[in-house]
């Protein structure tokens, strides 16, 4: 064994010692006809590796377990194929246009951001799909979905989903070190979709609608997950929107992302920069993401 694996393993920002590391060791010996996720599972209950919402750390924990087959201290079970053949979103009559709204924002009335769930989650998958240039795309980890509601209808969707892992701007500007940013990235929240619907015309509609946000995600979020983030993150491409509503809502303005990311080991993704816009949703959120928080909330 090597002077690195005798002090243990990094996984996700948390580091194993020699004698956990064991501990998983014997109970992939004791489970061998377990599936490799329930698997998982048992081994993160006897570590107590929980996410921030207080689930097992399955996906860490299984990229644990492949750092150890791949050192010869474990031999797992095979992947089970997946029989879920790969969801497509239909686009139908439900989701066509509406007549115009043209109004100012107070002029609507009743604006408001109601969670989505259950079976309304079909037509705002459609929405998205439809209308945006980006379409729709199953978020992973946490996320939540709104629609924007007002007394004449719908006039728009968000989409709110995991923060991107890593993003240098960001990181600088919050200071904290990759442990701290791996430990606790989950407390910010990266809003992925913003569609006002193109039948709207509503005048400062989005800077109304960020404004609903930055009152609302985090106790919504804390309501659905069991945890309340601190920091909201979102990207916007220069040639399709200026980032005025950003700005008037009290966003900060961070920078541009490099345009590139890894997505997994040997394949990379290109795409057009876009520009960084943050907001805070706690006065001491910083102080948050550089220190401890809660261990009943998975940082471990």
């Amino acid at each position: 064994m090597s002077g690195n694996e005798a002090k243990g393993v990094l996984q996700c920002g948390r580091r194993f010692t020699e004698q956990e590391i064991e501990q998983v060791c014997e109970t992939v010996r004791t489970f061998p006809a377990l599936p490799l996720t329930e698997l998982a599972k048992t081994i993160c209950e006897h570590l107590g590796w929980y996410t921030a919402g207080g689930a097992p750390k399955r996906d860490a924990c299984q990229k644990l377990l492949g750092k150890l087959e791949a050192r010869g201290r474990v031999r797992l079970p095979k992947k089970r194929a997946s029989r879920q053949p790969k969801q497509t979103v239909r686009i139908t009559e439900r989701t066509a246009a509406g007549p115009p709204i043209r109004a100012s924002a107070e002029q609507v009335g009743g604006l408001r951001l109601e969670a989505v769930a259950g079976r309304e989650s079909r037509p705002f998958n459609e929405y998205l799909q439809r209308y945006h240039p980006l379409g729709y795309r199953q978020p992973f980890g946490y996320w939540m979905r709104y629609f924007i509601e007002t007394d004449r209808g719908k006039l728009g969707c968000l989409l709110f989903s995991g923060a991107a892992k890593s993003l240098g701007a960001r990181d600088r500007w919050i200071g904290w070190t990759e442990t701290q940013r791996l430990q606790r990235l989950a407390w910010v929240v990266n809003l992925s979709r913003h569609l006002i619907f193109p039948w709207v015309e509503v005048r400062n509609l989005s800077s109304h609608v960020l404004g609903l946000v930055g009152r609302q995600i985090a106790g919504d979020w804390e309501k659905r997950w069991g945890y309340r983030p601190v920091l909201l993150e979102t990207f916007v491409d220069p040639r399709q929107h200026p980032g005025s509503s950003y700005k008037a809502a009290g966003w900060n303005e961070l920078g541009m992302t490099s345009g590139e990311g890894l997505v997994r080991p040997g394949q990379r993704y290109r795409t057009t920069p876009k520009r960084i816009f943050v907001k805070p949703l706690s006065p001491d959120f910083r102080a948050l993401l550089v220190s401890e928080l809660p261990p009943a909330r998975g940082l471990q």
